[in-house]
Order: structure tokens, then C-alpha cells, then sequence
């Protein structure tokens, strides 16, 4: 990560005596293009509290937060709790959802291959005891099963080309009584069929080496049979919140009707602790919100944290489903916070739906090109709760580290992986960021677009090492 530009003791010195609008200009060494140092961003940068992100990350993670149960109601009431501490009003917005357990026994038999095949459930998945004798049917195409009577038998399936719920569908449509998915790619599938279907049949996954193993003794000529036992799959109607922290602008006289708002999800998947996925993006909108408290600002703030982004962005959606057409237009954009913290994961990435500039990702571009010396990279990307926005028509970005951590949506997604550095990183960057559209005055990249700066130039050296 790259070293942060410092100043120096003349720019110190020639900071006591600017006034608080003015903008000091970075010159690097190498005489390349300059960066403006927005003297607003100490407010947020000097007062961040990484230890405060990662001692929230460590309580939410001690457990996983599913969707619907006690232990998402615990880290909602908490988070609650937090931001009320800070002052805020904070409400709670209930809604309900089809939730799912996934089953406690998932067990695969095949002949000869018993105890060695580790058969992995899908989410949505439904209970069922089957055996019967196993055919290939390729990617399971409605054009591959096509004329088959699979009356009584268990598919064997490979992955691609289609949904996983369309491969089962497909050859239940045929008869069969179960599927079996193995992967067209190393390592297991983590997967779901996207929704209940009362159509679907016992199906499970096995890895890429199991399926062609078992594959190569059917194009042998041998009959294998297959026996597939799901237990405990459960499915209902759920309750989730999402948590909603509001601050007024501190000047009504001088406020705007606009809303900046800063978000993430407080749901994991089953069996993870979920520190960086997404225990990481609540904590540091519960510190962002402690820092913005009593910095002044012209524009209407929202802190969120949503509940259900795990099963299809869910709480987004019904919150972006409740406003009314009047605040969409007051919306200037949502910053969404998710995976932000963990040291096995690459580097900072801006994602944004259409992979286009927007005004959240420019305000976010700047404070990083000003903090870092070069703007964190935008890439095309949705799967989180930024795309809730962006459907409604709001201007949306969300800050994640790419490639994702090996760690991502398991059990050893816990804090020890976490690393404060990033935390700070990305806290700086989005931190400053939304104050530079907040704060009265605002001088952020839109406000100054095509306007001669007016205000006294101060140089300072970057640091080279």
C-alpha cells in the first residue's frame, strides 16, 4: 500500500495562518501532475479510531448473523445501540422475507465411492431421502435431457451454462428423483438455487476430481447407483430490520434538502462469523457516523445497515422500495461498505454497477488521489447492496478489496484476518469523501468543476520511501 503524503514543517506553519477555505496543493517530487490537499480532511482523517472498527468487527463476528435469526436480531439491536450512543435518531424498518436453514445432514453414497465424495447442499435446497441409478445428462440443458425418462433415477450434472435451479428443474421435469452437480472448476460449490420451488428434488454438489471419477466408470459401461439424504432444510416466512441513522443538516438556514448516506449489510452467510463479509462495512459506518456527528454539514446524512443482502440483497431493496419519488431526487448518492478490512484480499476497488463515474466514485477517486497519490480504480461490479440504489435510479458505489480473500463467505472468515491498515485506508478515503460533499461549502470535484480556485497555494514534499 502506498505511503501517505506528509507534510511538511513550512505547510504546517502555513496552515495556522489560512483560512478554513482554503485548498493546499500537493507537488510531488517527480513533478508529475498535482494533487490538491483538502485541509477539510483532517477533520475526518485525524479523528479516525481504527481500534473502535476493529473492537466492533470482533463483537459482531463472534457468531454468525443470518437473516431472520436471534443472532442477526442481537448485532441489530447492537448496532442500534451504537448509533444512539453517538446521539443519532435511529429507527429500526421491518421486513419480511422467505428465509432458509440449511439441513444438518447432507450424505451422498455412490457404490463404491462411500465416505470419500463430501457432497456440499445448496441454499433453497429441500429435504429427501432418493436412491436410484445415476445418469449423465451434461450440463443438463433442456435440450440435452430432452426425451429422456429419468423415471426413478438420479442425474449426474456438470456445472456451467445454465443456474443450478434449472439443471435440477430440468431433469425433474424428466422423472428424476435427485441431482448431483459437480464442478466444472477446482474446489467446491458454494451455491444456491436463487428461491424455493416445491418442483425441486434432493439435489447436492461434489467437486470437479469426484464428478469425472465418477463419470469415467459410466462411460465405461458400469451401473452405478446413487443414494442422496438431505435432513433438517428448512424454509419460511422470516423478520429482519434494517437499522436507520439520520442527522439533520446542522444549519437548517444553510442546509440543502439533498441526502448523502453510508451503508452496509449486518447479515452473514450460515457457518461464517462474517468479520470482513460484512461485520467489517457495519463497523466502520458505525465509526464514520461517530466522526461525522459534529463536523458541520449542508446536506441531510444516512447511516444504514441492512439486513438480508446475503439471501438477494433483500433489505436494500425494500428500503429502496419505500421511498418516496421526492427522495430519490434528494438522494446525491450512497456509499456502500462491504468487505473492507481483510489482509488476504487485493487491493481497493471502487465497484460500480455499469462500471461508469458517478458522483460517489469521483468524491471517492479524489480523496484517494489527494491521501494516496493516485485514485483507487473503478471496476464494473454489483452483488451488494449498492445495486439497490442504482436500480431506483441513485448514484451508488461500493468499496471492496479484489480478488476476494480464500477466506470468503467460511468459517475462517474471523478477526484474526482482518487488518487495521485497510481498515484506515478505506475509512480515510470514504470518510473524506462524503465530508467533501457534506460540508457547507462544499469544494468537492463537481462543486469545483470550471471554477478558478481562489485560495492561497502551500507546497508540501511526498515522502519517496
Amino acid at each position: 500500500m502506498k505511503k501517505k503524503p506528509i507534510l511538511t514543517i513550512a505547510l504546517a506553519a502555513g496552515l495556522a495562518v489560512c483560512s478554513l477555505g482554503a485548498q493546499v496543493y500537493a507537488k510531488p517530487v517527480d513533478s508529475q501532475q498535482v494533487q490538491p490537499f483538502n485541509v477539510f480532511d483532517n477533520k475526518v482523517v485525524n479523528n479516525i479510531n481504527v481500534d473502535n472498527i476493529y473492537n466492533n468487527i470482533e463483537y459482531l463476528s463472534r457468531t454468525p448473523r443470518v437473516a431472520g435469526t436471534v443472532e442477526e436480531q442481537n448485532a441489530i439491536k447492537y448496532v442500534k445501540e451504537q448509533f444512539e450512543s453517538y446521539g443519532y435518531e435511529t429507527k429500526l424498518q421491518e421486513f419480511q422475507f422467505y428465509g432458509y436453514t440449511a439441513p444438518t445432514t447432507v450424505e451422498l453414497s455412490v457404490d463404491r465411492y462411500e465416505g470419500n465424495l463430501e457432497p456440499k447442499s445448496f441454499t433453497y435446497g429441500m429435504d429427501g431421502d432418493v436412491t436410484g441409478e445415476l445418469v449423465f445428462v451434461g450440463l443438463g440443458t433442456k435440450a440435452e435431457v430432452e426425451g429422456l425418462d429419468l423415471t426413478g433415477k438420479i442425474a449426474l450434472v456438470e456445472r456451467g451454462a445454465i443456474s443450478f435451479a434449472d439443471k435440477v428443474l430440468n431433469a425433474a421435469a424428466q422423472g428424476a428423483e435427485g441431482v448431483i452437480i459437480f464442478n466444472n472448476a477446482d474446489g467446491v460449490i458454494n451455491g444456491t438455487l436463487g428461491g424455493p420451488n416445491d418442483a425441486y428434488v434432493p439435489v447436492v454438489s461434489i467437486t470437479r476430481d469426484a464428478g469425472q471419477a465418477i463419470l469415467a466408470d459410466l462411460n465405461s459401461g458400469e451401473t452405478l447407483t446413487a443414494t442422496v439424504n438431505i435432513e433438517g432444510a428448512e424454509g419460511g416466512i422470516r423478520t429482519s430490520h434494517n437499522v436507520i441513522a439520520t442527522k439533520a443538516p446542522t444549519n437548517k438556514n444553510k442546509g440543502t434538502n439533498d441526502i448523502v448516506a453510508i451503508g452496509a449489510h449486518h447479515d452473514s452467510v450460515p457457518g461464517a462469523p462474517g468479520a470482513n463479509d460484512d461485520a467489517s462495512g457495519t463497523s466502520m459506518t458505525l465509526e464514520l457516523a461517530r466522526i461525522l456527528k459534529d463536523l458541520p454539514t449542508d446536506k441531510e446524512l444516512r447511516f444504514m445497515t441492512f439486513g438480508a443482502e446475503e439471501l438477494g440483497l433483500i433489505g436494500s431493496r425494500y428500503y429502496a422500495s419505500q421511498l418516496s419519488e421526492e427522495d430519490k431526487k434528494r438522494f446525491v448518492g450512497y456509499f456502500n461498505l462491504d468487505m473492507v478490512g481483510s489482509r488476504d484480499a487485493g487491493d481497493l476497488v471502487i465497484n460500480t454497477v455499469d462500471g461508469n463515474d458517478n458522483v460517489v466514485s469521483s468524491h471517492a477517486q479524489a480523496s484517494s488521489a489527494r491521501l494516496n497519490g493516485e485514485p483507487t480504480p473503478i471496476q464494473p461490479g454489483g452483488s451488494s447492496d449498492h445495486v439497490s440504489f442504482y436500480e431506483v435510479g441513485i448514484p451508488s458505489a461500493s468499496f471492496i478489496h479484489r480478488a476476494l480473500e480464500p477466506w470468503y463467505h467460511t468459517p475462517e472468515d474471523t478477526i484474526d484476518k482482518i487488518s487495521k491498515e485497510k481498515l484506515q485506508d478505506v475509512a480515510e478515503i470514504v470518510g473524506t469523501a462524503v465530508y467533501d460533499l457534506v460540508r457547507p461549502e462544499n469544494q468537492g470535484p463537481e462543486a469545483v468543476k470550471g471554477k478558478e480556485q481562489k485560495v492561497p497555494h502551500l507546497y508540501y514534499e511526498q515522502d519517496i520511501h
